[in-house]
């Protein structure tokens, strides 16, 4: 289908046209139609809209905030709020894109959407945020409701916002509506286990694709960048699973021990040291970059995007990445990867157990009963693991890598209910 070129790569790395190239490459395999590739391609709907917010010394400053519905088609939308000096609706309507096709891979009804406001809450009061959250949630009243578009924390959001949205929803409606938003405190109807969801599904991505390695897991090795929520959980997971997790980072550098970090003492000493790893002794300190070359099994990217590039994917020696952020490797270092024969489990399958556990709150929210965490994560490691065996049986197929063989599996998902759905 000589109409769609894969999206352009330009000279600086940007994980969302990466994101754009990966998408273009599925659509040519499966032969979707020009007609089809833009109905996917386009959202469904963009917001955008001014919020004049009180500020503590009197001031009226107005902010812009931003939510994009990418697509409906499979149930309500779903999307995280970001707070971000850098948020934009480029970036918006990518990340709501990136949604449509992470709840798709793993068999969620959810479609794709994304928010944000351009602010810097770190400058910001407690009350100047909260006034900030209740002024976008009065503005999107029409946008957000349990049928149609459901958001949830993002980067710098979390469970004290989502209270604040809720409240204000509610306030509304006249009562109180837990369903128009997850990632909520337990006691305003949170689920439990979502705290760990994202580090867990990683881990159960990375446990699934050691076994089709014929990785023993008591045998391995892994390191993993980025000691956040998402980092620690795995680290912590795969430990208990017998891997032998050898270097961990953080803002304050990277940490190496070939006989393997006490991952319980290092969140112990993470969380007295005003969460960081800064003069962390259960392991040596290296530079940065060099965590990515280290000779292990599996390497779990679980910070930020764009840290596998050109410049170190030939440098990296593991059998295995497992992406616990999205778009931690660019387009440009697919091919150097590929060739080199390492299995990558890409963002939108191994995170997806976070909006997987969101849709465990959103469902107990409805029918007004909480789950056991230990049904919580029976099923969602079910979902995970269904997801997998999915994707790798689909990359099989084609003849792909598992990227590529999940862009497919999304994709096609989509576009086939568009066909039985019609009308349009």
């Amino acid at each position: 289908m000589s109409y769609i070129e894969p999206a352009p790569i330009k000279d600086k790395e940007n994980p969302l046209e990466s994101m754009m190239h990966r998408f273009d490459k599925a659509v040519q395999l499966l032969g979707i139609s020009e007609e089809m590739y833009h109905i996917l391609k386009t959202p469904r709907k963009q917001v955008i809209v001014g919020l004049p917010v009180t500020m503590d010394n009197g001031e009226i400053k107005t902010f812009e905030g931003y939510r994009v519905i990418h697509s409906t088609i499979l149930g309500p939308s779903k999307g995280g709020i970001r707070f971000d000096p850098g948020v934009n609706l480029d970036e918006v309507r990518a990340l709501a894109a990136w949604m449509t096709w992470k709840c798709a891979v793993v068999d969620i009804p959810y479609g794709g959407a994304k928010g944000g406001i351009a602010c810097n809450p770190r400058q910001m009061s407690a009350g100047e945020v909260e006034r900030l959250m209740r002024a976008y949630t009065t503005a999107m009243l029409d946008v957000f409701g349990p049928d149609q578009d459901i958001p949830a924390p993002d980067m710098g959001t979390g469970q004290r916002e989502m209270a604040w949205l809720m409240d204000e929803y509610s306030k509304s409606k006249g009562m109180t509506v837990q369903a128009v938003v997850t990632g909520k405190p337990l006691v305003l109807g949170g689920s439990l286990g979502r705290t760990e969801a994202t580090g867990r599904g990683v881990t159960v991505s990375a446990l699934a694709g050691m076994d089709k390695l014929r990785l023993n897991p008591y045998k391995a090795t892994a390191a993993v960048q980025g000691f956040g929520n998402v980092g620690s959980f795995a680290a912590s997971l795969l430990h208990e699973r017998g891997v032998s997790i050898q270097a961990i980072s953080d803002i304050s550098g990277a940490y190496y021990n070939d006989g393997g970090i006490d991952i319980e003492a290092a969140i112990a000493y993470r969380d007295s040291n005003n969460g960081t790893l800064e003069g962390f002794a259960g392991a040596e300190r290296i530079g940065g970059d060099e965590l990515f070359s280290l000779p292990v099994d599996v390497l779990v990217p679980a910070a930020k995007e764009d840290v596998i590039t050109l410049k170190n994917a030939s440098s990296i020696q593991a059998r295995m990445i497992v992406e616990g952020a999205n778009g931690p490797t660019s387009a440009k270092a697919d091919d150097i990867i590929n060739e080199k024969g390492i299995m990558v489990v890409p963002d939108i399958l191994a995170n997806a157990g976070g909006v997987t556990v969101s849709y465990f709150e959103w469902v107990q929210n409805r029918i007004g009963y909480k789950w056991t965490l230990e049904r919580i994560n029976r099923r969602s490691d079910r979902i995970m693991k269904d997801a997998f065996n999915k994707v790798y049986q689909v990359s099989q197929q084609y003849q792909v890598s598992l990227r590529i063989a999940a862009y497919i599996v999304a994709i096609d998902k989509v576009a086939s209910t568009y066909k039985y759905r019609g009308g349009f």
